[in-house]
């Protein structure tokens, strides 16, 4: 089911749900069989800088998260179908808060949010500053911000700051960026937002191979939230959905659904 959601500063976000399965036949599982689902649980996913929730690799993870729960997602501003300019997680917390509100309305007891990249540091600042979830995820998430030690990352700011990048960017990667910067203090870093989750549980997912955010990021974030919190530093792995295969997605949604069980009711 798509939707046209409006944030709270007037953005139109174009969303989707894909509504919880139903109850497996225990006949027909096996052991390559993803997890059993759960009808009262929703999770919000939230993509990374430059995607979309209709590109390939995003709709593979939302599919096989779909047969675990219930699957509301979106674009952030200024990607795909959704209106607005990227702020690059500013005020993309809107984006997610929306969504998240939408994924209540539709009557899931349970919700958790999912990000990747960007949209990962967009859900650990959401749970900080909004709350509303019952679990947080952040898979590949910077742990601060204006770091240019990596060359994937100096491409990232070359897009953001320069007018050629975001000419670039808006043409080739169909991705529309704010010329006007941020606002005067910086955003809420997402490791000085990670204390404030609890006493929502957190994951922390990262990667030793990652040429974004190296695993220092992901120890960050770990190291500066509080408990109930658990840290996921992966071998081989790389950077966020480019990486993210079907067992990560299903481990992913089978600690979402234990966690998110653990929370008292919003």
């Amino acid at each position: 089911m798509a939707a046209t959601l409006v944030t709270d500063d007037g953005v139109p976000i174009d969303a989707v749900h894909l509504p919880a399965p139903a109850e497996p036949d225990p006949e027909e599982l096996t052991d390559a069989a993803p997890p059993p689902g759960r009808s009262d649980l929703a999770l919000v996913v939230a993509h990374g800088f430059t995607l979309s929730w209709q590109r390939p690799m995003v709709w593979s993870i939302l599919r096989r998260f779909n047969h675990s729960a219930g699957v509301v997602t979106f674009d952030f501003r200024g990607h795909g179908r959704s209106g607005g300019l990227s702020t690059l997680g500013d005020k993309e917390v809107e984006d997610l808060d929306v969504a998240v509100r939408w994924a209540r309305e539709l009557g899931y007891a349970k919700v958790a949010a999912v990000g990747f990249s960007m949209g990962a540091s967009v859900v650990l600042r959401h749970a900080a500053l909004r709350r509303g979830v019952d679990a947080v995820v952040s898979v590949s998430s910077p742990g601060r911000w204006y770091y240019r030690d990596t060359e994937a990352m100096r491409r990232v700011h070359f897009a953001a700051e320069k007018r050629l990048g975001r000419a670039f960017t808006r043409h080739v990667l169909k991705t529309r960026i704010s010329p006007a910067g941020w606002p005067v203090p910086d955003p809420l870093p997402p490791a000085e937002a990670a204390p404030l989750i609890t006493p929502t549980p957190v994951l922390i997912v990262h990667g030793d191979r990652d040429i974004y955010f190296p695993p220092e990021h992901g120890q960050q974030l770990y190291d500066a939230a509080r408990e109930p919190k658990e840290l996921w530093l992966l071998p081989g792995f790389g950077h966020a959905e480019r990486w993210t295969d079907d067992a990560l997605t299903d481990r992913i949604a089978g600690w979402a659904a234990t966690a998110a069980a653990t929370t008292a009711a919003p």
